[in-house]
Protein backbone atom coordinates (compact mmCIF):
# COMPACT_ATOMS: atom_id res chain seq x y z
CA UNK A 1 0.00 0.00 0.00
CA UNK A 2 1.40 3.36 -1.05
CA UNK A 3 0.76 5.98 1.62
CA UNK A 4 0.64 9.24 -0.29
CA UNK A 5 -1.95 11.41 1.48
CA UNK A 6 -1.85 12.96 4.96
CA UNK A 7 -5.26 13.68 6.47
CA UNK A 8 -5.66 15.68 9.66
CA UNK A 9 -8.90 15.15 11.51
CA UNK A 10 -10.51 16.30 14.73
CA UNK A 11 -12.68 13.91 16.73
CA UNK A 12 -14.95 15.56 19.28
CA UNK A 13 -16.37 13.41 22.10
CA UNK A 14 -20.00 13.48 23.25
CA UNK A 15 -19.12 14.85 26.69
CA UNK A 16 -16.22 16.00 28.86
CA UNK A 17 -16.03 12.70 30.76
CA UNK A 18 -15.28 10.62 27.66
CA UNK A 19 -12.05 8.61 27.78
CA UNK A 20 -10.16 10.10 24.83
CA UNK A 21 -7.45 7.44 24.93
CA UNK A 22 -10.10 4.84 24.06
CA UNK A 23 -11.05 6.94 21.02
CA UNK A 24 -7.37 7.06 20.03
CA UNK A 25 -7.17 3.25 20.32
CA UNK A 26 -10.27 2.78 18.16
CA UNK A 27 -8.92 5.26 15.62
CA UNK A 28 -5.69 3.30 15.39
CA UNK A 29 -7.62 0.09 14.69
CA UNK A 30 -9.80 1.76 12.05
CA UNK A 31 -6.80 3.41 10.38
CA UNK A 32 -5.08 0.03 9.84
CA UNK A 33 -7.71 -0.80 7.20
CA UNK A 34 -6.95 2.31 5.15
CA UNK A 35 -3.33 3.22 5.92
CA UNK A 36 -1.88 4.06 9.31
CA UNK A 37 -2.17 6.45 12.19
CA UNK A 38 0.87 8.71 12.04
CA UNK A 39 0.24 10.89 15.09
CA UNK A 40 -2.52 11.72 17.53
CA UNK A 41 -2.81 14.06 20.46
CA UNK A 42 -5.44 15.27 22.86
CA UNK A 43 -6.11 19.01 22.61
CA UNK A 44 -8.30 21.24 24.76
CA UNK A 45 -11.22 22.96 23.02
CA UNK A 46 -13.12 24.95 25.69
CA UNK A 47 -14.92 24.65 29.03
CA UNK A 48 -13.14 21.41 29.97
CA UNK A 49 -13.90 19.70 26.65
CA UNK A 50 -10.98 18.22 24.72
CA UNK A 51 -10.72 16.50 21.35
CA UNK A 52 -8.47 14.03 19.59
CA UNK A 53 -6.53 15.57 16.72
CA UNK A 54 -4.85 13.00 14.49
CA UNK A 55 -2.87 12.65 11.29
CA UNK A 56 -3.57 9.59 9.15
CA UNK A 57 -1.37 8.49 6.27
CA UNK A 58 -3.57 7.00 3.56
CA UNK A 59 -3.43 5.53 0.06
CA UNK A 60 -5.45 7.83 -2.22
CA UNK A 61 -6.24 5.00 -4.64
CA UNK A 62 -8.47 3.48 -1.92
CA UNK A 63 -10.80 6.49 -1.91
CA UNK A 64 -11.54 9.38 0.41
CA UNK A 65 -12.17 9.65 4.10
CA UNK A 66 -15.94 9.01 4.07
CA UNK A 67 -15.61 5.41 5.28
CA UNK A 68 -13.23 6.38 8.10
CA UNK A 69 -15.54 9.17 9.22
CA UNK A 70 -18.56 6.83 9.15
CA UNK A 71 -16.77 4.21 11.27
CA UNK A 72 -15.71 6.81 13.83
CA UNK A 73 -19.22 8.28 14.04
CA UNK A 74 -20.56 4.80 14.89
CA UNK A 75 -18.65 4.92 18.18
CA UNK A 76 -20.92 5.80 21.13
CA UNK A 77 -18.36 8.21 22.55
CA UNK A 78 -17.92 10.30 19.36
CA UNK A 79 -20.03 13.37 18.71
CA UNK A 80 -18.37 14.81 15.63
CA UNK A 81 -15.57 14.11 13.14
CA UNK A 82 -14.09 16.97 11.12
CA UNK A 83 -11.48 16.85 8.37
CA UNK A 84 -9.13 19.74 9.06
CA UNK A 85 -6.56 19.28 6.31
CA UNK A 86 -5.66 17.00 3.40
CA UNK A 87 -2.21 17.04 1.75
CA UNK A 88 -0.45 14.91 -0.82
CA UNK A 89 2.94 13.58 0.25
Amino acid sequence: MKLNVAVTLRITPKDIDTDLSSIENELSKIAENYGRLHKSEIKPIAFGLSCVEAILLLDDSRGGTDEIEAELKKLDSVSQVDIIDVNRL
